[in-house]
């Protein structure tokens, strides 16, 4: 049985920059494609046959945040997003539109190759946790959630859920009643230690509500425990409501 390579496509009109990336992915075990402008990048990513992509925010012909609107369109696929040095805003417009994490230029290549690891790690059963609570199905309500699968079903209707808000997901289910704190999210849902500055786990969790409202007709929500985390809940019905 060959291995398979996680097939990576990197979105960057740095050339110099991409070839030296290129030579350091493909010596950490991916298989690399690069195309150098956004228009190209929309037309590879939905292709399909790609595990991840790697995005920069400016690209020629068509930017990094329009270029990933059109990708989340019609595809699912991971999207690491590569922004500027302290540039929050493309990185929250980024992670609004479904980015799964960003790493901001200039980078260190072993961040980036750690978080490409954890998106790809998303995607797949963690190894590290017994089989049986991995295979395990999670429920709330008409909520199921089967885990090793990675599907998610309100009312057998199929949720479509970026790979971050899927763990987001399941980090809130495993949680129960408790509250999953920014610090539990984070780890479970984009596989890094939480930073204070970071908003990635809040915009996850917000993208996640609007579309389980959207889905559920505002049946199951998320409560904002302020300054603490977030929490999952059915709605119950009351007066005036």
């Amino acid at each position: 049985m060959t291995h398979h390579l996680p097939r990576i496509l990197l979105v960057d009109d740095d050339a110099d920059l991409s070839a030296l990336l290129r030579e350091y992915l493909e010596r950490e075990g991916f298989a690399v494609e690069t195309v150098f402008n956004g228009v190209d990048g929309v037309t590879q990513a939905l292709g399909g046959g790609f595990d991840a992509v790697i995005l920069d925010v400016m690209l020629p012909r068509l930017n990094g945040i329009e270029a990933l609107r059109q990708i989340r369109a019609t595809s699912m696929v991971p999207v690491l997003m590569l922004t500027a040095k302290g540039d929050q805003v493309d990185r929250v417009v980024g992670l609004e539109l479904g980015a799964d994490d960003y790493v901001a230029k200039p980078y260190y290549p072993r961040e980036l190759v750690a978080r490409l690891r954890a998106i790809l790690r998303r995607r797949a059963p963690d190894p590290a946790l017994p089989v049986a609570a991995e295979a395990r199905r999670l429920t709330l309500g008409p909520l199921d959630v089967q885990v090793a699968a990675r599907r998610a079903t309100w009312q057998g209707t199929s949720l479509d859920l970026t790979p971050s808000e899927f763990n987001m997901l399941v980090a809130l289910l495993r949680a129960g009643e408790d509250v999953a704190t920014k610090d539990v999210l984070s780890l479970q849902g984009l596989g890094r230690p939480r930073q204070s500055y970071d908003r990635s786990v809040d915009v996850h969790v917000s993208n996640l509500r609007l579309k389980l409202e959207a889905a559920t007709a505002a049946m199951l929500g998320i409560e904002t425990v302020r300054g603490v985390g977030y929490r999952l809940a059915l709605a119950t019905a009351r007066p005036g409501r």
